[in-house]
């Protein structure tokens, strides 16, 4: 049984988005897996996203999702909300993988963009539908128009927000302007799936995020979002400009590359990249040090 949700804060507030930990050969390390996943739980995280593009999802099979789903649930499933990326640019495939999210013990499912092919708006409207009609799950849309080719234009957004099951919005759109009248229009929880934009979105709306940098910095966050829901806006912004050193350090490249990168600073579970991903140059790992360091991360 996953935390207790409320309709404003359906999978709470604060979710990392989290790597898929390998082995030194390339294999999944679902001990691994598990180690990090209480790690940020303890540190302060509402939830975690698996098999996202920072799960490195293009690259884990099917059955690698799966077993990570049952392994993360297993560890940290009665105290964190479990939230499986279960969309490709298939809706077939999508159906089979929500569904065995779902069969994993998956708290909820995140449905992004379908992407390369470019679908028009009906096409995304059916492909989303289509998702959450499969199970029982709440589902929690991913608008990343950068990686996907195409928004889900407000809309869209309108009609499917009344589906029972489609509850929430990671935005990605860095459009604080279409995300403010789409909050507005939806009623779905909005969450910030773009970690500079964080606070600026709690502004408009926002009730939590969807955080890569959260791997290293929960603590901080959960600190900004509780300021700013608080009333202390001033605590909130103080708190958002000491983390731009590690928003910017951390999206200099690929965000899993860094993740990955700081991570073996820390001495943490993350492991090699899969191609065509790779790891840092070491001019590179020095420049993240510097920025870590800058934001009061101790690497």
């Amino acid at each position: 049984m996953a935390p207790t949700s409320t309709p404003q804060t359906p999978f709470g507030r604060m979710l990392t988005a989290m790597v898929t930990p390998f082995t030194p050969d390339g294999a999944l390390d679902l001990d691994g897996a598990q180690r990090l996943a209480a790690h940020l739980v303890d540190a302060g995280n509402d939830g975690l996203v698996l098999n996202g593009t920072t799960g490195e999802s293009p690259t884990t099979s099917d059955a690698e999702k799966a077993q990570l789903v049952r392994a993360v649930v297993d560890a940290v499933g009665d105290r964190a909300h479990v939230v499986a990326g279960a969309s490709t640019n298939d809706t077939r495939h999508s159906i089979e993988l929500a569904r065995a999210a779902q069969d994993a013990g998956a708290h909820g499912l995140l449905t992004v963009t379908p992407y390369y092919s470019k679908p028009p708006q009906q096409g995304l409207y059916a492909h989303f539908k289509a998702i959450a009609d499969a199970t029982d799950l709440p589902v929690m849309l991913y608008d990343i128009p950068g990686r996907s080719g195409v928004p889900i234009n407000t809309e869209t957004m309108v009609r499917l927000a009344e589906h029972p099951r489609i509850v929430a919005n990671k935005d990605a759109k860095g459009d604080l302007g279409r995300a403010s009248w789409a909050i507005a229009q939806t009623g779905l929880a909005w969450y910030s799936g773009d970690d500079m934009l964080n606070l600026p979105l709690l502004s408009v709306g926002g009730v939590g995020f969807v955080s890569v940098v959260g791997h290293l910095v929960t603590p901080e966050l959960v600190a900004l979002v509780e300021a700013y829901t608080g009333g202390d806006v001033a605590k909130a912004t103080e708190l958002h400009q000491q983390l731009l050193p590690v928003y910017t350090g951390m999206f200099r490249t690929q965000g899993v590359i860094t993740v990955k990168a700081a991570l073996a600073l820390r001495q943490m579970p993350g492991g090699p990249l899969r191609l065509p991903l790779v790891g840092l140059s070491p001019e590179e790992t020095e420049q993240l040090k510097r920025d870590l360091k800058g934001g009061g991360v101790q690497v």
